[in-house]
């Protein structure tokens, strides 16, 4: 069996209620509950809140919403590996069943194709050596070009590179680097069990386009812009087939 985890704590202070604010009319949380609902490769989806609120609306959008998360697992000191562990524990406890793998969607990357998330679900099944799947994209500028400040001065972020001025030299003199964009990440039950560790030493690169992930409020201003100006089907298949929104 194949689970998604949609991870919605009630608490966010970069965008307050940030997983059910609307975006283009909808709460955010139900873009993703949408594209897991939609998947081929999944089974079941799960929405992992500590907000009853969250629940509700989640149920609405046809999630499950089996248990409410722990307060101690829903904090801005908490990990993934809390809502992760408490998710495969309680299956086990109650349904009897340990997933071969648990899709992690996160609603703050809204805009998905299903089929991305199918093919990488394809994708993980096919490289048995694997310990977890994370989607990226690749970074515009090198971590070598960036700087940390230390006394009000810059410094750069690689010390012990030995070319003067390093951080000035153009992007082709370093290699390509890849960040963690949320997009679609797999985990495999099984590993975390009996190592207690999340993703391993192998996991697997995917890479899809650059992908925007909800941290401010202007990230959340321009995946308005996006979906009013350029549109999304994920937008229309919402619009087409949730006539009332659940908040109104």
């Amino acid at each position: 069996m194949i689970v998604s985890i949609i991870p919605a704590r009630g608490g966010s202070k970069g965008v307050p209620r940030k997983n059910i604010k609307l975006l283009g009319g909808y709460p955010l949380i139900a873009y993703t509950i949408i594209i897991a609902k939609l998947s081929t490769g999944i089974d079941r989806v799960i929405v992992s809140t500590d907000s009853k609120e969250i629940a509700e609306i989640s149920k609405f959008y046809g999630a499950e919403v089996p248990y409410l998360r722990p307060k101690e697992f829903a904090t801005d000191e908490s990990k993934d590996m809390d809502f992760i562990i408490h998710l495969i524990d309680w299956l086990k406890e109650n349904d009897n069943i340990e997933p071969e793998l648990l899709v992690h969607l996160r609603p703050t990357t809204p805009l998905r194709l299903t089929d991305v998330v199918d093919k990488a679900i394809s994708f993980i099944l096919n490289h048995k050596e694997a310990t977890s799947l994370r989607s990226i994209h690749e970074m515009s500028e090198s971590p070598h070009k960036v700087f940390e400040i230390e006394s009000g001065f810059l410094v750069g972020l690689f010390p012990n590179d030995p070319r003067p001025e390093y951080y000035n030299l153009p992007r082709q003199a370093f290699p390509k680097a890849y960040i963690p964009n949320g997009y679609v990440d797999i985990i495999k039950p099984s590993f975390v069990i009996k190592n207690n560790n999340l993703h391993g030493s192998k996991m697997l690169a995917y890479i899809t386009n650059v992908s925007t992930e909800i941290d401010r409020q202007e990230d959340f201003d321009y995946l308005e812009y996006i979906i009013e100006k350029k549109g999304h089907w994920i937008y229309d298949y919402l619009k087409s087939n949730f006539k009332k929104n659940y908040l109104y």
